[in-house]
């Protein structure tokens, strides 16, 4: 699609292939569903997030020519092909063009779309796959490879390590970071309106463990796919309700499906929920300038807090844990949890200090849980099988 600067990219396998996808909006009392295929899809996101005008005048000694001048350089940014990857990636698109006019040029910013190991297999747990990175690794390849030069993220899936050659500087101004509750009954408006025995679709133990310590009558089942497959199998009838962030229903337009928002003593979001974070190579000075003036102080100064906590437990997807940091009246206010999958056992901390100790302020934070919890708690981790953690089994004595 050059006229939109969209290009797809397949760094799997498995080549990407135009496919249907069903789109659900829920509300309240009604359902719609509409069936819209990959190009549709597309051309929606562009509609939602290009800017109005494309074909500005061309700014002279621009950064986007070539060092001798044969032709643009274009700004090539590199996302996954789910509809809220691409959402967030023409977001991206659509700042860079408002605060650089250059970028503004037909051809000065191309949408790079691939597949990661994370998007095709959908029939397993995360934490049975191998954790976070599955949603990374491919555009990790790709930055370091040359075929684009930044990479747009949910947050949240970044693991808190990066590849050597790469640094991520910029986190957009972060959305709503709470889960939403979507129920599949319209008498049913929160979670204490879900009667013992509820099934409860979700692939994050962060969420089934504080669903569990509630009522450890529900029963959580596997839930993945991008929020459109999530919401149909709701329609379906294969659950009782779902959780998703609501974050992620905002940045679609379909916040309008949440049954409730949940707040942080109900259910505490992921670390670096609702933020979205702009990765390129530790050496590209152009890349480096231009999200860099994307960058959202107190967004940023949160997320590393976060991470540094989720860092110091060395968190993985068999232990869930939740993490969440704002800034309050200039000071940066940090509550963490972890917990067993069933919700049996769970660790708390809240602590407070200067934005500029962010870090200290979540590593102090993980390593007071790693204490309180002790080294047998993060042994029956380990030991405990991925059907025993997604609540198939029944635990070890």
């Amino acid at each position: 699609y050059p006229s939109i600067g969209l290009r797809i990219v397949d760094l799997s396998s498995n080549s990407i292939e135009p496919s249907t996808t069903a789109l659900k909006f829920h509300s309240q009392y009604s359902t719609m569903q509409f069936t819209l295929n990959l190009s549709l899809l597309l051309i929606a996101s562009v509609s939602a997030f290009a800017p109005a005008n494309l074909s500005a005048p061309k700014v002279a000694q621009s950064a986007l020519f070539m060092a001798d001048g044969e032709g643009v350089q274009p700004v090539r940014i590199g996302t996954r092909g789910s509809p809220l990857a691409l959402a967030q990636a023409y977001l991206t698109r659509k700042l860079l063009i408002e605060k650089y006019p250059e970028l503004s040029e037909e051809g000065a910013i191309e949408i790079c779309v691939m597949k990661t190991q994370g998007d095709m297999i959908l029939d397993k747990s995360l934490m049975e796959l191998g954790g976070k990175g599955l949603f990374t690794k491919e555009l990790d390849t790709a930055l370091l490879g040359d075929e684009v030069d930044i990479c747009v993220h949910s947050m949240k899936d970044v693991p808190t390590w990066l590849p050597d050659g790469t640094v991520l500087p910029c986190t957009l101004e972060r959305e709503d970071t709470n889960d939403a509750f979507i129920s599949g009954d319209e008498d049913i408006q929160c979670l204490d309106d879900l009667p013992d025995n509820a099934v409860i679709g979700t692939a994050s133990l962060r969420r089934q463990a504080q669903l569990m310590a509630k009522n450890p009558t529900w029963k959580c089942v596997n839930f993945r796919g991008n929020v459109q497959t999530r919401l149909r199998k709701l329609d379906d009838g294969i659950v009782d309700a779902t959780l998703l962030a609501i974050a992620g229903l905002k940045r679609m337009d379909m916040d309008g499906c949440a049954t409730t928002v949940l707040d942080w003593s109900e259910m505490l979001p992921a670390v670096a929920q609702g933020a979205i974070g702009i990765q390129c190579r530790s050496d590209d000075e152009r890349s480096l300038n231009y999200i860099k003036g994307l960058n959202h102080e107190e967004t940023f100064s949160a997320v590393i807090c976060e991470r540094a906590f989720l860092e110091a437990l060395d968190g993985n997807c068999k232990t869930p844990i939740a993490g969440q940091a704002r800034i309050v009246d200039g000071k940066i206010q940090f509550k963490g949890l972890i917990s067993m999958p069933d919700g049996s056992v769970t660790f708390t901390t809240e602590s407070e200090g200067e934005v500029a100790d962010a870090v200290a302020i979540g590593k102090a934070a993980g390593e007071k849980l790693k204490a309180d919890a002790g080294d047998k708690f993060f042994e029956m981790m380990v030991e405990m099988s991925p059907q025993q953690v997604i609540g198939q089994l029944p635990k070890k004595d």
